[in-house]
């Protein structure tokens, strides 16, 4: 098996981070056919997600996304390349997210 594992800091806020996982799970389930189901906790979520090869987490809190996936033997041949388009659509969004003004809550 092969891991990704991808960490993000940010300055914009539980709110706005939950607005941005729950926009990136919306992505992955159509352009990667994937199940996702997002767990909302009081200082931070989780986004499980999972296909066919593909197991992980996105845990999401106001200062921080940390992802971890496992991927199969058959798909583990494309680590390199899911990951960096994994990183890709995580950048894209929290580049079109402006940093929460004021204390970070959530």
């Amino acid at each position: 098996m092969a891991d990704i594992r991808i960490h993000r800091d940010h300055h914009l806020g539980l709110a706005q981070a939950r607005e941005i996982s729950q926009a990136w799970a919306a992505q992955v389930e159509t352009k990667f056919a994937m199940a996702c189901r997002i767990l909302q906790g009081e200082t931070s979520d989780s986004v499980e997600f999972s296909r066919s090869g593909v197991k992980g987490r996105l845990i999401v809190t106001a200062d921080h996304f940390e992802l971890q996936a496992s991927l199969g033997f058959l798909l583990g041949a494309f680590k390199s390349r899911i990951e960096g388009e994994v990183e890709r659509e995580l950048d894209l969004l929290l580049a079109r997210t402006k940093p929460a003004k004021g204390p970070q809550s959530g």
